[in-house]
């Protein structure tokens, strides 16, 4: 995958924001060359966690209301894309976790993404539309629990089927 933007951190982290679209037969939940309600109750059972999650189609072994609406899509003649946008970055030193705000205007406000600090060096935003800009901004949560200041803006626009 491509790097869509870089952005220095005022706390020493480097983020990229990194577009992903899945594959047209990703759709095909069963495997069965054709992609209809089969797929599409497939995917539903996975996402309630009824049968175990095997889709790839926002990354091995993600199951979401997106995901589902994808298939969906597809069973009714669209193609299968689902896009999103992913964030990476570098480690910080003394950083508990991480928290990814967005918004859809330059310089927010900003919407808090995250419900619990992220402890990885990565966060895939599965919520994105296609066609629409968003502008990210981050924080670093330290061992005290002080979080930092808004990290710089990147922005990334998700690309149109």
């Amino acid at each position: 995958m491509l790097k869509r933007a870089m952005v220095c951190w005022t706390f020493g982290l480097v983020l990229a924001a990194v577009p992903a679209v899945a594959q047209s037969s990703a759709c095909d939940v069963n495997n069965d060359g054709v992609v209809n309600v089969v797929d599409v109750q497939l995917a539903t059972n996975m996402y309630l966690q009824t049968t175990p999650c095997t889709a790839n189609i926002a990354g091995p072994g993600v199951c979401t209301p997106q995901v589902v609406q994808t298939v969906v899509n597809a069973a009714l003649g669209s193609a299968c894309f689902l896009h999103h946008a992913t964030l990476t970055w570098n480690a910080g030193t003394s950083i508990s976790g991480y928290n990814i705000y967005r918004s859809t205007t330059s310089g927010g406000p900003y919407t808090k993404q995250n419900f619990s600090l992220i402890t990885a060096l990565t966060y895939t935003d599965t919520t994105a539309q296609a066609g629409q800009t968003y502008f990210y901004v981050a924080t670093a949560v330290g061992m005290t629990g002080v979080e930092s200041s808004f990290s710089t803006q990147v922005s990334f626009t998700v690309p149109t089927p």
